[in-house]
């Protein structure tokens, strides 16, 4: 592992980005077709586009049920959050944790983590019961995804560093859509002489993978994708399955989709916003690792740190303290330190050779949220920039507020060894603490020359709106109230909402609890009591409603800036929830699941729909789901376009994936139980 300072690593990355070739066009429109033939053409049942959590359970259960599974990834590791994003600390709820109630393939994953270290948290963290290297959950997790297809005798087809560029969609296939016949995707290499993978950071190397000409930089592979069979007369030939961070093929499909905050309503009640807000989405973070050494190191600021310090802060006196941050995300730690307590929190102190991964609020999450800074664009920005012409997808993301939430993170590194200010706690909190290093090179914590991970931890992106049912009329979406244990008898809501939309609000809880409850009038509605229950849940999560508000200002880091008024009204606990597949299926294209982040959720239920197991549940049901309507000939809307009880073949999926160890439901959560504030 190199020590190197950020500077030099900034003057070295610039000098490489000079000689890169991105610009073979200033308007990507105008590239409407590959400039050659496809390399090579590769047929799949599954196209799983995103090697996240939920692309890789996905992968996992298709593979377990004997389908070829084409995976593709921007980054050369599987595993998204645990690996290439870097979070490699599991999010998860005691209660659920301590009944270990989670599909057979994530249980699958903690075990396998166990016996790697001997141990499932070798970190000795206090954020989470296992916290570990990411480097090392790209191979846990590969290995697990060969063994299932060895398994289920499926087959897998692994595209790391591979994007998906074009779709093709025949609109003439299908009973009620459309449906996406081929995919065309490009795969990146170094040019020989060039340096490794992983040698830019994210922002310096997209643009130029998202296009199809060789660089100076880059050479491309163009693959296309096709199903394994066409013209079966089957109602689908295949399925895509979009597990992307951000919603790629959503925007790229170009289905309905939402963007940041909602307008408030009386489903989302806690909503910031009178009308709807797409630029403010959840911070996203470029984590990093950094090792506690003998002796102090010399840390040299970065040419950018004065415009990002400004921002940095422990966020609460309760959290003020050096040893309590770096602990709480600690993955490496081969020497038990003594014990300490700060703030009624016990830990261990940290000695050298402990890493620590940061992923902190006030300190590397990066936070745009207007028009000028937001990192994923919007529609009317991608018809805008030309991403929507055929051949102009270069990935939809806003590629200067990369670059710059990069140069953030990092400049919290320096703030955390070097700073001596705090942006909300005043002067004489933050002191030096020189006896760290950053983490850097290619057998790094994050594989990085640069020392940050691969691709920033994404908290949101975009999110379908589903298919119009009875009471969705303008489609199906997870709202606040379906989840959130808020009492709505609050003040707030009964001064805030009008007294046609509090009445509604107060009118949906009690429909919400109509099956336990007699003779109940407006008046007279309790708090609730449980989350919706869904008959067509297919899998399962719980966390609280956990908010990393965008700021108000543009740039993020603008000294002075404030988080957006009344973003964290919604956060707080949530009832155990389940995933519906209606939040699966998009509106439009047939052949189309949607797992992870992705779903149909709204702005503030998508802060409690976004940690590791919900991820990895989301991609076991389309994995399952996928494989299902395959083998029984039907396509996934059919299973829920009449009334639930004339439903045949939904309650044999559902069977199916109980079957297959990937419940459905939360032990004791009936609409006839009212004990679910057992679950927190």
């Amino acid at each position: 592992m190199r020590d190197r300072s950020t500077k030099n690593w900034r003057k070295s990355l610039f000098s490489l980005a000079v000689t890169l070739c991105f610009w073979e066009s200033s308007s990507p429109g105008l590239m409407a077709a590959p400039p050659r033939r496809p390399d090579r053409t590769v047929k799949c049942e599954l196209l799983v586009v995103g090697g996240g959590l939920a692309g890789v359970a996905t992968s996992y259960e298709a593979l377990l049920q004997g389908k070829t599974v084409c995976l593709t990834e921007i980054t050369d590791w599987v595993g998204g959050q645990l690996s290439s994003q870097g979070t490699s600390a599991l999010d998860e709820r005691q209660t659920q944790r301590e009944q270990l109630f989670y599909p057979q393939g994530y249980l699958e994953l903690r075990e396998r983590i166990q016996e790697y270290y001997g141990e499932l948290n070798p970190g000795d963290c206090w954020v989470s019961e296992s916290c570990f290297l990411p480097k090392d959950a790209h191979q846990i997790i590969q290995q697990q995804l060969e063994e299932a297809a060895t398994k289920g005798k499926g087959t897998l087809k692994w595209f790391p560093s591979t994007i998906i560029k074009e779709l093709e969609i025949d609109n003439t296939k299908g009973d009620t859509g459309q449906q996406i016949t081929s995919a065309i995707a490009i795969k990146h290499r170094p040019i020989q002489n060039t340096p490794p993978l992983n040698t830019e950071p994210l922002s310096e190397i997209i643009e130029d993978a998202f296009t199809y000409r060789h660089s100076t930089r880059f050479r491309k592979e163009i693959i296309r994708f096709v199903p394994q069979k066409v013209n079966t007369g089957k109602p689908a030939d295949w399925y895509v399955i979009e597990a992307t961070e951000t919603g790629e093929i959503v925007a790229l499909a170009d289905v309905p989709y939402r963007l940041g905050i909602d307008p408030i309503s009386h489903l989302e009640p806690s909503s910031s916003s009178a009308t709807a807000n797409p630029y403010c989405t959840q911070g996203f973070t470029y984590t990093f690792a950094m090792e506690a050494t003998e002796e102090p190191k010399k840390h040299i600021m970065p040419p950018f740190y004065l415009d990002h310090h400004q921002y940095y802060s422990y966020e609460l006196k309760r959290l003020a303290d050096f040893d309590l941050v770096f602990t709480y995300r600690r993955i490496w730690s081969p020497t038990t330190g003594k014990t300490k307590e700060f703030s009624n929190i016990p830990f261990t102190v940290p000695t050298p050779g402990d890493i620590s991964m940061q992923n902190w609020t006030w300190g590397n999450d990066y936070r745009p949220g207007t028009a000028k800074d937001n990192l994923v664009y919007t529609r009317s920005q991608l018809e805008a920039t030309g991403q929507l012409e055929p051949g102009g997808w270069l990935g939809g993301l806003r590629t200067e507020t990369l670059r710059k939430a990069e140069n953030h993170s990092l400049g919290y590194f320096y703030w955390l060894v070097a700073g001596t200010t705090d942006s909300r706690l005043g002067e004489g909190v933050k002191q030096p603490h020189p006896n760290h290093r950053l983490l850097t090179g290619l057998d790094s914590p994050m594989g990085t020359v640069h020392g940050l991970s691969k691709y920033p931890y994404i908290r949101e992106g975009r999110r379908i709106i589903g298919r119009p049912y009875g009471g969705y009329k303008e489609g199906f979406s997870i709202s606040e109230v379906d989840i959130s244990r808020r009492d709505y008898h609050d003040e707030y809501y009964r001064n805030t909402l009008s007294p046609v939309m509090y009445r509604q609000l107060l009118a949906f809880i009690d429909g919400l609890e109509a099956a336990q409850k007699k003779d109940v009038t407006l008046d007279r509605v309790n708090s609730r009591s449980r989350s919706t229950i869904y008959p067509d849940s297919i899998g399962i999560g719980h966390y609280a409603i956990d908010f990393h508000p965008c700021m108000r200002e543009s740039p993020p880091e603008k000294p002075g800036n404030k988080e957006k008024k009344g973003e964290r009204r919604g956060a707080g606990q949530a009832y155990p929830f389940q995933i519906p597949l209606r939040a699966m299926i998009p509106q439009k294209i047939d052949n189309l699941i949607v797992a992870g982040k992705s779903i149909a959720t709204s702005h503030i239920a998508a802060a409690a729909y976004r940690v590791h197991s919900f991820e990895w549940s989301s991609g076991a049901a389309a994995g399952i789901t996928a494989a299902f309507a395959l083998d029984e000939e039907i396509l996934p809307h059919q299973l829920v376009d009449e009334y639930f009880f004339k439903e045949k073949e939904l309650p044999l999926l559902k069977q199916k994936l109980n079957e297959t160890g990937n419940p459905t439901a939360f032990p004791d959560t009936s609409i006839f139980n009212q004990s679910w504030d057992d679950w927190r």
